[in-house]
């Protein structure tokens, strides 16, 4: 009997991209695969043979990333070529809707309507109190809407920022349309397949379950002529809305590569988070030629009584450099650490006291730097002071010039003096500066400064401290009444050193980061911190993923029913944040039960002995 002969992945996937006998696909792509690399190398080949009969036929190949930082890069890789149209799931279901706004009014009005009979019907049942004050607040909002929607002549999107106006859809929204659209709409249907015929979604795994069967049922109607290609691996799903039970249900007629090798990863690491999955599938990783030895260790710290955690986790990495002969884990900016949850970063890296307040008036725009407000903080006063600071006067007249009214158009025009003006801006930035003479201002004595020498604007929201010269009483009107005020007035009394951190932070230039962060991402050096009671979630438990506490009643019913566990979803970030590590891992876990951790991490061979140190 002859042995099948194995085809290379990239062939496979390149034979089932010809326009005239499409095949669908799903690749299995582990983490630290190379799987970018075998996408352009295979759009790259794909466009020598075809790139003519797209343009013949006005098509294009759509590509799906899963951040904008994927998108950007697969785009300069493809150099930029107009035959492939690269962009984040938002963005694509935004261009495909836009055009059928009599249709997105529809959708809006029929699915508030059902929003507000929910809310009702909760109302209902549910007991009194604030959750109830909050339901008939959202049932009235819900109820504007519809009453507004008849003068919404057109509606907006942005796929990147705060959608807010009356005439603005929300990100939640337009997923759930463009799912809608496609499964119950014949001509959006034929639009998609008619200017998309190859179809390429990476991170298939945390595509929102609705939109992902859409898909499907798309590529069922129209196999003909319609490729749909999913990039993934189920072990690296860190959404709750992603499908389940990708890569078991892939229909029999579809391809099925599969990518093994882990060039990223030492074989130490390999080897471990091949153990984490054993009981999840059968998918299992092999490490390239190339990879290092490496060195992993679990660090058991017993959080019973009172422990000092900027100590500990310094001690870890002192002995992490000892152990891996790698004196840059002395440094901390060499270290990546992550954390479960954004305020655990923030404590860490001391800017709790700005970010919570913001992360309490708009959690998602205090992480993607769109928070109203936020702009004049992180775009103009931050890089203005960075600037003076650093000596940089080019760049200082850069930024006045571009925002400060002093310099603002009109008034060089209508001046005499056009230097006396420049000379006027020069005063003001030396007279910011000299705030820092004597002690570290807060940013309430930076932006009042800032305004009374009318040096930037003061975001309109903001005039009301700037203006305030005396103390401020924020338990009278109108400060006890709003709570978006008292949350800055907390920000404003924080110093620039906060805003410098929270901004590197919310930019990705940190060395914290968290376990859902920074999938795709990959460092050298990686500490990851595992504490249940800081991170105060319900979703996920190291504890009970280590072996710490047992699982509950719940648990077991939603395992028994094939359902998602907390135990399930912490297995996969646990893998994930393991496999981001180039060189070496330090595990640090905060347990109520050091012994029956240990005993665990044992069992299951995730670690020996020797690899587990004690850090009381």
């Amino acid at each position: 009997m002859s042995q099948a002969i194995k085809v290379n992945v990239n062939d496979e996937i390149f034979s089932c991209l010809d326009l005239n006998k499409p095949k669908s696909f799903f690749l299995f792509a582990g983490a630290g695969s190379g799987k970018t690399r075998s996408l352009v190398d295979v759009l790259k080949r794909f466009k020598e043979s075809y790139a003519k009969q797209l343009q013949l036929n006005g098509q294009k190949v759509a590509i799906i990333t899963y951040t904008n930082a994927a998108s950007d890069e697969i785009k300069r890789r493809l150099e930029y070529d107009t035959t492939f149209i690269v962009s984040t799931i938002h963005s694509f279901a935004w261009e495909l809707i836009q055009p059928f706004q009599v249709d997105i009014k529809e959708w809006i009005k029929n699915n508030t309507l059902t929003e507000i009979a929910e809310l009702q019907e909760k109302e209902r049942k549910g007991r009194g109190g604030k959750a109830s004050e909050d339901r008939k607040k959202k049932i009235e909002s819900k109820k504007k809407r519809i009453e507004n929607l008849e003068t919404v002549k057109k509606f907006t999107y942005n796929p990147n920022g705060v959608n807010t106006d009356r005439d603005s859809l929300n990100h939640a929204e337009v997923i759930k349309m463009v799912a809608d659209f496609i499964s119950g709409f014949p001509l959006m249907q034929k639009v998609v397949v008619q200017k998309y015929p190859i179809l390429l979604i990476d991170e298939s795994q945390d595509t929102k379950e609705a939109l992902l069967d859409a898909f499907f049922s798309l590529q069922q109607t129209f196999s003909a002529n319609f490729s749909l290609g999913l990039f993934g691996d189920t072990m690296q799903r860190i959404y709750t809305d992603g499908k389940v039970d990708l890569g078991e249900n892939i229909p029999p007629e579809w391809a099925k590569p599969s990518k093994e090798i882990n060039y990223r990863c030492p074989k130490r690491v390999i080897k471990l988070i091949n153990k984490i999955r054993i009981s999840v599938d059968k998918q299992q990783q092999k490490p390239a030629d190339k990879n290092i030895e490496g060195v992993v260790r679990l660090f058991i710290v017993d959080s019973n009584g009172s422990i000092d955690q900027t100590k500990i986790e310094t001690e870890v990495a002192t002995k992490m450099a000892e152990i891996s002969e790698d004196e840059l884990w002395n440094s901390s900016d060499e270290i990546k650490t992550l954390t479960l949850e954004h305020k655990m970063a923030a404590r860490r890296d001391d800017f709790i006291g700005l970010f919570k307040p913001f992360y309490d008036i708009d959690s998602t725009g205090a992480l993607d730097g769109t928070l109203k407000g936020l702009g004049f903080f992180t775009q103009q006063l931050l890089p203005l002071i960075n600037a003076k600071r650093d000596g940089d006067d080019f760049k200082v007249a850069q930024l006045i010039k571009k925002h400060s009214p002093i310099l603002n158009r009109e008034v060089l025009m209508a001046s005499e003096n056009q230097l006396e003006e420049i000379r006027k801006a020069n005063n003001a930035v030396e007279v910011l500066a000299s705030l820092w003479d004597e002690t570290e201002p807060t940013l309430l004595d930076i932006i009042r400064q800032v305004e009374e020498l009318n040096l930037l604007i003061i975001p309109e929201h903001l005039t009301v401290f700037s203006k305030s010269k005396g103390v401020i009483d924020i338990t009278l009107p109108p400060f006890s009444e709003d709570e978006k005020i008292l949350n800055w007035y907390e920000v404003l009394k924080c110093n620039i050193r906060e805003l410098e951190a929270y901004n590197n932070y919310i930019s990705d230039n940190s060395r914290f980061g968290t376990h859902q962060g920074v999938k795709g991402l990959e460092f050298e050096r990686v500490m990851v911190i595992l504490d249940d009671e800081e991170a105060g979630g319900f979703l996920f438990s190291y504890e009970k993923l280590l072996g710490a506490k047992a699982l509950t009643d719940r648990d077991i019913k939603n395992a028994e029913d094939g359902k998602d566990t907390s135990l399930d979803r912490t297995r996969r970030l646990f893998y994930v944040t393991c496999s981001r590590a180039e060189k070496s891992l330090a595990i640090v876990a905060y347990t109520k039960n050091p012994d029956k951790v240990v005993k665990y991490a044992i069992s299951q061979n995730w670690f020996v002995e020797d690899e587990i140190i004690s850090m009381n």
